[in-house]
């Protein structure tokens, strides 16, 4: 037999049949190698080919799929590179840059003079990013068990923080705050290998206090301006919510209290912006830009701090040596609103609250029963005893109820009914006109022109209301500090409503003298004796002087504002402080005759519960010729104004004159 080729294929039907019974050799039968060989016993059947399904329809299927998925690509890859490109090449830039802002410089607070009165000291604290903290539920917990650690903080308030502040993903939140610097250190090398954790270095308030003065237990170092400089602390959640969209950040501090609220805006400054480049897990590794920030304008303030010292060491010594406890103090310069001194006893430490105060610390502020916090001189709503009446015998003169010259018999007192309206001399003072009412303080005199007896006609409640509301009673005088309330002068229309009982002559009686349901604040019976000392204008009182720029230097004052330029005639108005003057020469005034220089004044004892003492009050200005400054004192629960106040304004008097002239 011929050598056979591999390729060749017996196709006989006899021995070459697809059961492979007679299969002489290998055989490919769907391959078709050139020309098929052919014999006279083989018959091609031009069938021999690669068999396939893949018709021409499924062709025509397969490439309109590719084509689609290939326009899908081309769609996707536009959505992703050209119409959200941006954003996600933002969202890549953010993974390796950041941009972080960069806290203001706060501005700093002066008193009239120029002294110092804040500080911005270096402070250091411990803050995450809650973006590179750990997502793993354990990690995360592993490393607050760190946190606890370094801070010896409860595991709870750490926790706690977290969460609240979770949603600001890129903002640092403060865990601790006031770390000192070797702490500070410690954790600054603890925290490189601690993903989302670093330590933040910024500043802190510190109030400067008058070392010089000789402490007492009332007044531990000078610490009434507290209540005028205020404290700052750390943004609420609250807060930060309203604040977040004007700049604010979870580990910032917000003035909280005195002018530092009140001038927030103007001592914050602007934060500047820095660019870095960061590692994967946080950390700053480079700085690519920075924008500086702008610092906070500095404040100058009205007070004097020597003026303010001097008070409060005065009245401290002689609360400490009556046994008393509560006192406000208020100085006003009567030509212009500025508030000279504004002092409160008891008062606190407000470097307590820079940089946190602790929980005990705070309980024992407002736990203690004399109230410390609170800003009496401005918020305490007291009956105004005697010392509202130059303002009730100014109202009667502009009414034409009396002149100068009606006199009125003063015996001891009157009777209404079975109700009977004391003087506070047994006997009464005999023949009295509007002076010597003030002078003296004589009732039978207010009650007849407040409420009328017999024939005489006064001016009724509603009048007398209308008059006292003219010198800002009733209503807030608009200090630049907050938290100051506005007072209450009753009417027969509130009485129905609110007591259900019908108003009667004795109530008119009593709020003629500056009794029952009257209430007033130190600051307004301050400014009613500088509206009377000038000559009629109500000038709004305030505490800020000017602005000061930072960079130049260059100083911006407040304007005075007028309030009411003339509240009374200025003869009215003459003829009380000649009644106020006479209560020095001759009157209940008489300790401020001793001093070197005229002044005119006004003693008050205010009753307002009959199981405790009287409040004390006293309000006098001088010079008597040209007005410079007002004094006003109360001594809660002092007893008589001429007893414990006027002793009081008597040695600030005589140290103001020496500060004055240069003597001290």
């Amino acid at each position: 037999m011929a050598d056979l080729d591999p390729f060749f294929s017996f196709s006989s039907s006899k021995n070459s049949r697809l059961d492979g019974k007679y299969r002489l050799s290998w055989v490919e039968e769907s391959l078709q190698v050139g020309k098929a060989i052919q014999t006279p016993d083989v018959i091609d059947s031009g069938t021999s080919h690669i068999g396939t399904s893949f018709t021409r329809s499924k062709s025509r299927i397969f490439i309109t799929s590719v084509i689609l998925l290939f326009v899908l690509l081309l769609v996707r890859l536009y959505y992703l590179q050209i119409y959200t490109g941006q954003e996600h090449r933002l969202q890549a830039e953010n993974n390796r840059q950041r941009v972080i802002p960069v806290p203001s410089e706060r501005g700093l607070v002066y008193d009239r003079n120029g002294k110092k009165m804040t500080e911005n000291v270096p402070n250091f604290s411990l803050a995450v990013i809650p973006q590179d903290l750990p997502k793993d539920v354990q990690e995360l917990n592993a490393l607050i068990d760190r946190l606890v650690l370094y801070t010896h903080q409860d595991r709870q308030v750490i926790t706690d923080s977290i969460k609240t502040y979770s949603h600001y993903l890129r903002d640092s939140v403060s865990i601790q705050d006031n770390i000192d610097y070797e702490t500070a250190l410690s954790l600054q090398i603890e925290a490189v290998d601690l993903p989302g954790i670093y330590v933040q270095r910024g500043s802190k308030r510190l109030y400067i206090k008058d070392t010089e003065n000789i402490t007492t237990s009332t007044s531990p170092s000078n610490t009434s301006l507290s209540h005028v400089l205020g404290y700052m602390g750390k943004l609420s959640p609250d807060e930060l919510d309203q604040l977040y969209s004007k700049g604010y950040l979870p580990s910032d501090s917000i003035g909280k209290y005195g002018v530092e609220k009140q001038y927030e805006t103007l001592l914050r400054g602007i934060y500047g912006r820095k660019r870095i480049e960061v590692n994967a897990q946080g950390k700053e590794q480079s700085v690519l830009a920075e924008d500086a920030p702008q610092p906070g304008s500095h404040l100058m303030l009205s007070i004097d701090s020597n003026i303010q010292n001097s008070l409060e060491r005065i009245m401290s010594a002689v609360l400490q040596q009556k046994g008393k406890k509560r006192a406000s103090g208020v100085v006003l310069d009567p030509r212009n609103g500025d508030v000279l001194a504004l002092v409160n006893i008891p008062s606190f430490d407000n470097n307590d609250f820079s940089g946190g105060i602790s929980k005990e610390k705070y309980n024992s502020y407002i736990e203690d029963p004399e109230n410390p916090l609170f800003n009496r001189a401005i918020a305490g709503t007291f009956p105004s005893g005697s010392s509202i009446k130059p303002a009730i015998a100014a109202a009667a003169l502009e009414d034409g109820v009396i002149t100068a010259n009606t006199a009125i018999l003063s015996s001891g007192g009157i009777s209404v009914g079975s109700w009977f309206f004391p003087d506070w001399l047994a006997g009464g003072h005999g023949m009295t006109n509007v002076r010597k009412a003030i002078a003296f303080s004589v009732n039978t005199f207010f009650y007849y022109i407040g409420g009328g007896y017999g024939n005489f006609s006064g001016m009724g409640i509603e009048k007398l209301v209308g008059y006292l509301k003219l010198f800002g009673f009733d209503s807030k005088l608009g200090i630049d500090l907050p938290g100051e309330q506005e007072g209450f002068l009753p009417s027969a229309d509130w009485k129905e409503k609110t007591k259900h009982e019908k108003w009667y002559i004795g109530d008119t009686y009593n709020v003629s003298i500056g009794q029952g349901d009257l209430l007033v604040t130190p600051l307004q019976i301050a400014n009613m004796t500088a509206t009377i000392a000038n000559g009629g204008t109500l000038y709004k009182p305030h505490v800020a002087k000017a602005v000061i720029d930072p960079l130049t230097n260059a100083k911006t004052l407040f304007q005075p504002e007028v309030v009411r330029s003339s509240v009374m005639s200025t003869q009215n108005l003459a003829t009380i402080r000649l009644g106020m003057r006479d209560c020095v020469t001759s009157g209940s005034c008489s300790l401020l005759s001793r001093l070197p220089f005229t002044s005119a004044g006004k003693t008050g004892t205010a009753q307002w519960n009959k199981n405790k003492d009287t409040h004390a009050w006293f309000t006098s200005f001088a010079p008597f010729e040209n007005p410079e400054i007002v004094v006003t004192i109360l001594v809660e629960e002092g007893g008589e104004g001429s007893a414990i106040s006027e002793p009081i304004a008597r040695q600030f008097y005589d140290w103001w004159w020496k500060y004055k002239n240069g003597l001290k």
